[in-house]
């Protein structure tokens, strides 16, 4: 089957985006992949594909506005109530056996995820113990992350997520409307580590307790998935916890076997001891 030059033109901008940036988006699902760069061609008017690649490249104001189209940043707090529940009243109680906890978010995007998390572990007492790691390859993703400020016209949302996974107190204790914006309180971060990642290039993460990595897989072929599940095995304590999102599976990943099920209709899963 002949390729499109289309597809061809794809494949040259991540390779050129890698050689040129080290950012490494070629083992992303194609499929995604190109309908991201599509949108971003239209949006910035170029004719081709090969166009948009020669302005990346000459011009590096424009990477920034293309890692926001080829990363998803389309998240929200206590997303899947029931995934939080089930860490809540499963995972937490193995949790509280150890003196101190590390707590990986990998592909933090703008902080949803990381602020449930850090919330949940104040509601159950286990905040003071725990440092928690936030990663992304996007820049802007993770100063976001960082101020922890959204919408207020969100948070309705939020706070219903936040009732439906068993939330122990209100969710206005955490944070401060100001205007139209909720600012999440800087305790809830004080003991985060925000840092750059890339799950396809970088090394993994020292004696984590849980690994919580959502809707992150789903976007990647399927060699990049077996590395990444491969990278959060070598992260995790043994007897540690990887969450992954509800669309998500490790059971065609070449390194399920590193796993049990722990809440399977969570998608909870716990690293072997062997």
């Amino acid at each position: 089957m002949v390729e499109s030059i289309e597809d061809i033109e794809i494949q040259l901008l991540l390779d050129a985006v890698y050689r040129h940036y080290h950012y490494d988006f070629r083992h992303y699902a194609r499929a995604s992949i190109k309908r991201r760069l599509l949108q971003a061609r239209a949006q910035w008017g170029f004719e081709s594909i090969s166009d948009m690649q020669s302005a990346v490249l000459h011009d590096e104001t424009i990477l920034p506005q293309l890692l926001n189209f080829l990363t998803v940043q389309v998240s929200e707090m206590f997303r899947d109530p029931s995934y939080f529940r089930a860490l809540r009243e499963k995972v937490v109680p193995h949790l509280r056996t150890y003196p101190s906890l590390k707590v990986w978010v990998a592909g933090c995007s703008n902080g949803e995820e990381l602020y449930s998390l850090s919330i949940l572990f104040a509601e159950e007492g286990l905040a003071d113990r725990t440092i928690f790691y936030a990663t992304d390859i996007n820049p802007s993703a993770l100063r976001a992350a960082q101020a922890g400020v959204y919408p207020l016209d969100r948070i309705r949302l939020f706070t219903e997520n936040h009732q439906l996974s068993g939330g122990h107190t209100s969710l206005s204790d955490h944070y401060t409307a100001n205007y139209d914006l909720a600012v999440f309180d800087k305790t809830l971060r004080e003991r985060t580590v925000f840092s750059d990642h890339s799950l396809v290039t970088d090394a993994a993460f020292g004696e984590m307790h849980l690994v919580s990595c959502r809707n992150v897989l789903i976007y990647f072929d399927n060699e990049l998935q077996d590395r990444v599940v491969k990278l959060f095995s070598d992260s995790l304590v043994r007897g540690g916890f990887l969450g992954i999102g509800s669309k998500e599976s490790l059971r065609f990943s070449a390194h399920a076997d590193l796993f049990s099920d722990f809440v399977r209709e969570e998608k909870i899963y716990r690293r072997k001891s062997r």
